[in-house]
């Protein structure tokens, strides 16, 4: 049994509605509950260097939070970009969008950016941890065959590295896999530690 010091104190809420997320996070072995506020804006001001946007966004989440946290509550909060050139690329509106970003990820390298942010009554700590991913070339039968029947909607730039198109298509991976899914966390159970 590992000994978890600092996070066995914590009744830990992971603030998010992502399946992959709950699942990285119930890969540590720690207990956890999913809370989930509706309707938080995921804005940020549109001269904010792109490196700190996710974490921005991140610490916007934790905010919305910090009324409702307990004594001995600790939240995490996270969101994702993928950056390609000087495109932000959030989640796609619809299978055109879809089909437009993946395009614009084929034959290139592009960096998935997580932000995340821990709060508890009295402290918060955030930090973002960027992966370089790269594309083989995709040809459009993939992009529509991906799109078609896995429908990344929810995904940041269109796409899980988890599914078929990251099976056939991702080249290379700089950095931590798990954040490209969508939570680092390995440096999450570091920061933990820490905390």
């Amino acid at each position: 049994m590992v000994m978890l010091g600092n996070i066995e104190k914590y009744h830990i809420i992971l603030a998010s509605n992502s399946p992959r997320r709950r699942e990285l996070l119930a890969g540590l072995g720690v207990p956890f509950e999913v809370k989930v506020l509706p309707d938080i804006e995921e804005n940020y001001p549109a001269d904010l260097p792109v490196a700190e946007i996710a974490e921005y966004i991140a610490q916007e989440k934790a905010d919305a939070y910090r009324q409702l946290i307990g004594k001995h509550d600790l939240v995490i909060t996270a969101d994702t970009i993928v950056v390609v050139g000087d495109e932000v690329m959030g989640k796609p509106h619809d299978a055109d969008d879809a089909c437009r970003m993946l395009r614009k990820l084929s034959n290139r390298t592009h960096q998935v950016i997580t932000g995340v942010c821990l709060t508890t009554a009295d402290k918060q700590r955030q930090f973002s941890v960027k992966t370089d991913v790269t594309f083989k070339s995709l040809s459009e039968e993939e992009i529509a065959h991906y799109v078609n029947h896995y429908q990344p909607f929810d995904k940041a730039g269109a796409y899980g590295i988890q599914e078929w198109i990251g099976y056939i298509g991702v080249t290379s991976l700089q950095g931590s896999y798990f954040n490209v899914m969508g939570l680092p966390v390995q440096r999450i159970y570091t920061e933990m530690m820490e905390f």
